[in-house]
C-alpha cells in the first residue's frame, strides 16, 4: 500500500545536477571493467529488497541510467513512499549492458540510503499517527544529500522543518544573547522584513512566557522534560505553535506527543542512517 502517492517530485534539474556529481566520483574518466563488455551487448536486471522497507529515491536512480544511456528502460513495480516486503522486486531494467553495470552502484547507493531514511521516518510517523502531531526533520543531514534526504523524509510520512538557513528564521540561544533578550531578538527578526516565518528557541518556562509576551507564534521547546512540556502546553493555551526538540528517540516519541505539543523535531531521521539491503540481479 502506498500511503503517500501524491509526494511532490523533486526539481528534475537539481536531481540531474546531483546525479552528475555522484556519477563523476564513481566513474572518473571511465569504467574500466564495464569496458570489457562488448559495446553492443544488452542485459536485463531486477532490483530486489531483502528486508522490510519504505521505498525512496526513484528520481535519482532514474537519472543515473538516463545520464549513462537513454536507451536504458526502467519499469517500476513500487512507488516512492510504498512499503516493501522482503523479497519484493521494486524495479526491472533493460538496456545496454555497459550502462547497467556502470550505474548499478550509484543507483543502489541512492535507493538504499534514501529508503533507509524513509523507513525510519515511517516508523516515527506511525508511532503518533492517531495523535495529529507532526514529526519534523532537522538540518542534521549528510553533506551533499540534504535535498535527497528531505525528500525521503516526506516519503516516510514525516515533514520537513526548514531546508537551510535561508527559508526560516530560527532564533537560538546565541542569537538571543547577542540581541540582549528574547523580545529584542524577535523584534530584530521582524524588522528585517524578509517575510519569512519566525521561530524562537526557549530553554525553560520563563523563556516561554517571555516569547509569548513578545508575540511569538512558533516556539521551540529545547530539552524540556515531559512535565515541563505539559506545563508549557497549558501555559501556551493555543497561542503559539509548540515544537519539542532534543535527542528524541522512537521509544519516547509517543509520550512526548501526548503532552499536546504540535510538532516534534527528530535529528535521527537523517543523521543516523542505515542503508536498506537492496540488490540488483542480472538475468
Amino acid at each position: 500500500m502506498n500511503e503517500h502517492a501524491a509526494i511532490p517530485a523533486p526539481d528534475p534539474r537539481l536531481v540531474a545536477e546531483q546525479t552528475t556529481l555522484a556519477l563523476a566520483e564513481d566513474l572518473g574518466d571511465g569504467d574500466r571493467t564495464a569496458g570489457l563488455i562488448p559495446a553492443a551487448a544488452r542485459a536485463a536486471a531486477t532490483i530486489v529488497c531483502r528486508e522490510p522497507a519504505v521505498l525512496a529515491g526513484r528520481p535519482w536512480a532514474e537519472a543515473v541510467f538516463r545520464q549513462l544511456d537513454p536507451q536504458v528502460r526502467l519499469d517500476w513495480l513500487a512507488e516512492d513512499g510504498e512499503r516493501l516486503a522482503p523479497g519484493a522486486a521494486l524495479c526491472t531494467l533493460a538496456g545496454p549492458a555497459r550502462a547497467l553495470l556502470s550505474g548499478e552502484r550509484t543507483a543502489l547507493n541512492y535507493l538504499q540510503t534514501l529508503s533507509g531514511v524513509a523507513t525510519v521516518a515511517r516508523a516515527y510517523a506511525d508511532a503518533v499517527a492517531d495523535l495529529g502531531t507532526r514529526i519534523l526533520d532537522t538540518r542534521k543531514t549528510l553533506p551533499g544529500l540534504r535535498m535527497q534526504q528531505k525528500y525521503a523524509v516526506r516519503c516516510g510520512g514525516c515533514h520537513n522543518h526548514r531546508i537551510g538557513l535561508y527559508d526560516l528564521v530560527l532564533i537560538k540561544e546565541n542569537h538571543i544573547a547577542a540581541a540582549g533578550s528574547i523580545g529584542g531578538a524577535l523584534a530584530a527578526a521582524r524588522e528585517q522584513g524578509v517575510g519569512l516565518e519566525i521561530e524562537i528557541e526557549v530553554e525553560d518556562l520563563h523563556g516561554l512566557e517571555q516569547a509569548l509576551h513578545a508575540g511569538a507564534n512558533r516556539i521551540l521547546l529545547d530539552n524540556f522534560t515531559l512535565e515541563q512540556l505539559r506545563d508549557a502546553v497549558a501555559l501556551n493555551a493555543g497561542r503559539a505553535r509548540l515544537e519539542a526538540s532534543g535527542s528524541m528517540s522512537l521509544e519516547q516519541l509517543r509520550q512526548v506527543a501526548e503532552t499536546g505539543v504540535d510538532d516534534i523535531s527528530v535529528g535521527a531521521l537523517t543523521k543516523h542512517v542505515r542503508a536498506i539491503d537492496l540488490s540488483m540481479r542480472f538475468a
